[in-house]
């Protein structure tokens, strides 16, 4: 690479070639003693845990990460397309719903069967299937590790090393709640959602938007995909979390943007998105600055003197500005 020194270059699938990372330390190093410090290399791949910590330990102090996520509702034309779908390329842009869910599919199966276990975790493909299909079904709820555990015939220690995996490939999210308020009996457990709701959907079965309508699934695979949007959007720094107490006080979703204060989130998969009582205690509970319910129409408006209702795509311009 001795003469690309001036240029950008950029290794794709480097999850395949881990060894590489003590070979760039040290073109890394006699080029800084050049002056050339920054913009050398780009690193594309897979998120992979061993990948990720050999990297971390060969180019300590070299090295940035950037999160590529799926595409958003910033990025696509059809939201309600993106969420039936999800935001892998393949899947969204697919001729229609049916291509979509195949491919979807075969995704699942490649990546239990194949990808995941070059990634390094060493998982059973079909118990981790079983166990991905359980969140799917508990999209958005509070786990129960125990209760998953029972399921699977396993022991909590061990659900809960799978779900680090899928956290840790950025597959899963785990939501941690918000629990400074110690006069309140606030909930302590996580909520943990599929981050992507197209394999939430594929992990279903459910293959278009009429399917989706009619199941369970819906409301909290709204919520999620929400979630997921505006997670994405926050600026670097922002912390985020749930609210929820033991009498049923809930924010969906709680951002602190730091000198721009506390941010409540409530969704509403409804065109009279109204919030329940629980949600304006809980914004009191916790000092909110400012209170909104996403829904899916297209202007925002005034609830009441404290609320507002905002479209998805209007947010991001609110989060962005935040920070």
């Amino acid at each position: 690479m001795s003469g690309h020194d001036k240029r950008l270059v950029i290794l794709d699938e480097i999850h395949r070639a881990p060894g590489i990372f003590q070979t760039l330390r040290g073109i890394i190093s006699r080029r800084r003693r050049k002056g050339i410090r920054n913009r050398q290399f780009l690193l594309l791949g897979s998120a992979s845990i061993d990948l990720l910590k050999q990297s971390s330990e060969s180019l300590a102090g070299r090295i940035a990460y950037l999160e590529l996520t799926p595409f958003t509702a910033a990025e696509a034309k059809d939201s309600e397309q993106l969420w039936v779908r999800g935001g892998f390329p393949e899947s969204y842009l697919a001729a229609d719903d049916r291509a979509s869910y195949e491919w979807r599919i075969a995704f699942l199966q490649t990546y239990l069967e194949r990808d995941l276990p070059a990634l390094g975790p060493r998982v059973p493909a079909e118990t981790l299937r079983r166990f991905w299909q359980m969140l799917a079904h508990n999209q958005g709820q509070l786990l129960n590790a125990a209760r998953m555990a029972a399921g699977l015939g396993v022991s909590g220690q061990t659900v809960a090393r799978y779900l680090d995996t899928l956290v840790d490939l950025l597959l899963v999210r785990r939501l941690e709640p918000w629990t400074p308020n110690l006069k309140k009996r606030l909930v302590r457990s996580p909520k943990v959602d599929v981050r992507d709701s197209g394999i939430v959907h594929a992990l279903l079965g459910v293959m278009d938007r009429e399917q989706l309508l009619g199941h369970p699934v819906a409301g909290p695979s709204w919520e999620g995909f929400i979630v997921e949007n505006i997670l994405s959007a926050i600026p670097a720094g922002s912390r985020a979390w749930f609210y929820r107490t033991s009498a049923g006080a809930e924010i969906d979703l709680l951002v602190d943007f730091g000198a721009k204060g506390l941010w409540a989130v409530e969704v509403k998969r409804s065109m009279n998105p109204h919030p329940r009582k629980g949600f304006h205690i809980a914004c009191d509970d916790v000092g909110a600055k400012r209170r909104m319910v996403v829904y899916p129409g297209t202007e925002s408006y005034r609830l009441d003197p404290t609320t507002e209702a905002v479209p998805l795509l209007s947010l991001f311009g609110n989060t962005r500005y935040a920070g």
